[in-house]
């Protein structure tokens, strides 16, 4: 899962035969489509730029927290939107009301659902930035879907997060706190980074292949054999 859960073995264990391997990239989710596509088939303007929160909605993955940041910045950066796509574990009625509290509607496409693997490819080729604003983790299988479309990042420093999501260089990692958040989006929509951090997206995604997990696997196997 993390550095943290095999850190939390050795509470359990001496034993040495151990390692941490990263999850590799989720690819089986289709390769990514033009923009204009992608926005089209969800019912959106290309011209505006994105924000994307995906996944089950639970507490501990901070969509209120996002939500407050995004309100910070959304009077100065009028075309961004925020894309919510994935279906509420519980909270839902207190999600919509801080929506409306904060006068967010216009500017969020909400898409309760689960979302079918044929789709995802969408939502993840209309997003500039992903974000991940957890309150909680040890780790996120989020970041490898947005490594496999070529996605930028923005997670908060929980869990194994930023193990995975190296700060300036494919996105941000902030603390959790709403300023923080919302100055990290205005960095990257106002200061250009989304082309410097794609191409960064692509060559650290090198790291999260199969055949690297495989050989990992294969070397811990041969040291348990040999003792």
């Amino acid at each position: 899962l993390s550095r943290l859960v095999l850190d939390d073995l050795s509470m359990f264990t001496n034993n040495q035969n151990k390692v941490f391997v990263p999850h590799p990239v989720y690819d089986i989710f289709g390769k990514t489509v033009k923009k204009e596509e992608a926005a089209r088939y969800l019912g959106l303007d290309p011209k505006d730029q994105y924000l994307l929160f995906f996944g089950l909605i639970r507490k501990y993955k901070g969509l209120d927290l996002l939500l407050n940041s995004f309100a910070r910045v959304k009077d100065q950066m009028g075309n961004l939107k925020l894309v919510i796509a994935g279906e509420f574990y519980k909270g839902k009625e207190d999600s919509l009301e801080l929506i409306a509290k904060l006068n967010l509607g216009d500017r969020i496409l909400l898409r309760d659902q689960f979302i079918p693997a044929g789709e995802v490819k969408y939502y993840f080729s209309v997003a500039d930035l992903v974000v991940q604003p957890y309150l909680a983790a040890t780790q996120s299988g989020i970041s490898q879907i947005a490594y496999h479309f070529g996605v930028p990042m923005l997670v908060t420093d929980v869990g194994g997060l930023s193990e995975i999501v190296p700060d300036q260089k494919v996105g941000y990692v902030t603390p959790v706190d709403e300023q923080a958040i919302a100055d990290a989006i205005v960095d990257f929509f106002r200061n250009g980074r989304s082309i410097e951090f794609r191409k960064n997206v692509q060559s650290e995604k090198k790291r999260f292949t199969w055949d690297a997990m495989r050989k990992q696997i294969i070397e811990l196997a041969d040291r348990i054999k040999s003792g």
